[in-house]
């Protein structure tokens, strides 16, 4: 029989082995950086559904200088919940008597005291922006009248014609989508919360009222979805920003040698690829209206978890894998200071970056 002091160094020496054979692993596994393409983010646009939704209006209001136009499905005002997990879920997405939408006033009041305190960019950089909103006649997660009340907040900056504000009767609380193999019926309120309305393309009329006339979609995709390495844009650990270790970006083949447009895409609740795989970077029906136009479309991803993490002390409260428009993530979620606002910016200035040259083969020769 081993002695207890044997038994602890085979326990030692076991454990060792499994810990660099995990860490090898995990290494080998590690997804690749993001490539540096040159991209253009003069006209850079933004878009989400449900918390996604939410996020995009956070990050163009935060960057308003830089972003000009935003497509927003299913969610909200700028700090609307004000850091309240209670107010997101009363006041923000289902508001009532007892828990009452922010006034427009109120609105206008919080985000006039963020900007004048230098935390997002001045509000009057909206003005030349445009809007595309959506709101489902079925929805029963986000009330139109939080839409409204959106659109309402837009109109205090941007002009009425750059506006449009489209409501589907039949339609519920997901992504419409006429790419998606399998999606759900169009008043669907269910996993993945991908819907077929008919032939209704809401990435297709988005992204033309956004961008300007475009062309035809592509009918077979030539460009790439690439895998990348989004921990690479946070300050310490992607999970304790509560983001994904790895995120994803469609790139047209064109983009590799030509400046392109960028789109940033928020999926929203229970969609992060952890949750559903790459059922919404492949199927919300951006991918080839982006390949014909050469637009790079950014698919930054969510970590979902409850409270504590493998390889993290820091406790986050996010089971659904939603985007932070509450403050789980800390007190400047919605300001150029948030953490997860930092990691996009930082990911579409790498886009932005100068390509690298291609070494010639030949030169490597003896």
């Amino acid at each position: 029989m081993a002695t207890a002091n044997t038994l602890w160094r085979s326990l030692a020496a076991t454990a060792l082995v499994l810990v660099l054979s995990t860490g090898h692993a995990r290494a080998a596994e590690a997804p690749p950086p993001l490539p540096a393409l040159g991209a253009e983010l003069s006209g850079l646009t933004v878009s989400g559904i449900s918390s996604g939704a939410f996020m995009a209006v956070q990050f163009q209001v935060a960057h308003a200088q830089l972003v000009s136009g935003a497509g927003v499905i299913a969610g909200g005002p700028y700090y609307c919940a004000e850091g309240s997990i209670r107010r997101a879920l009363t006041q923000c997405m289902a508001p009532s008597w007892w828990a009452a939408l922010p006034s427009l006033d109120e609105l206008r009041a919080r985000a006039e005291a963020i900007a004048g305190a230098g935390r997002i960019d001045p509000l009057e950089h909206l003005s030349d922006d445009r809007v595309w909103l959506f709101s489902g006649g079925r929805d029963s997660i986000v009330d139109t009248t939080v839409m409204e009340r959106l659109a309402a907040f837009y109109g205090q900056w941007i002009a009425p014609s750059a506006i449009r504000f489209v409501k589907l009767p039949e339609a519920g609380h997901a992504m419409i989508s006429i790419v998606a193999p399998a999606a759900n019926p169009c008043g669907s309120e269910q996993s993945p919360f991908i819907n077929r309305c008919g032939d209704f393309d809401a990435a297709g009329e988005m992204l033309g009222y956004l961008l300007g006339r475009l062309r035809p979609a592509a009918s077979t995709l030539s460009g790439e979805m690439l895998r990348f390495d989004q921990g690479a844009f946070v300050a310490g650990k992607a999970i304790d920003a509560g983001l994904a270790d790895a995120a994803y970006a469609f790139v047209p083949q064109a983009c590799h040698s030509n400046a392109c447009r960028v789109h940033v895409v928020f999926h929203g609740c229970r969609q992060s690829t952890a949750q559903i795989g790459r059922r919404f970077v492949d199927g919300a029906g951006y991918n080839r209206w982006a390949d014909s136009n050469r637009i790079i479309v950014l698919y930054p991803q969510v970590e979902p978890r409850y409270g504590l993490a493998l390889g993290s002390w820091q406790w986050l409260n996010n089971p659904f894998g939603c985007w932070d428009w509450w403050g789980y993530s800390g007190s400047d979620y919605a300001t150029q200071g948030g953490v997860q606002i930092k990691a996009v910016r930082a990911m579409l200035e790498r886009l932005a970056a100068p390509r690298q040259p291609q070494a010639d083969p030949a030169a490597r020769q003896p």
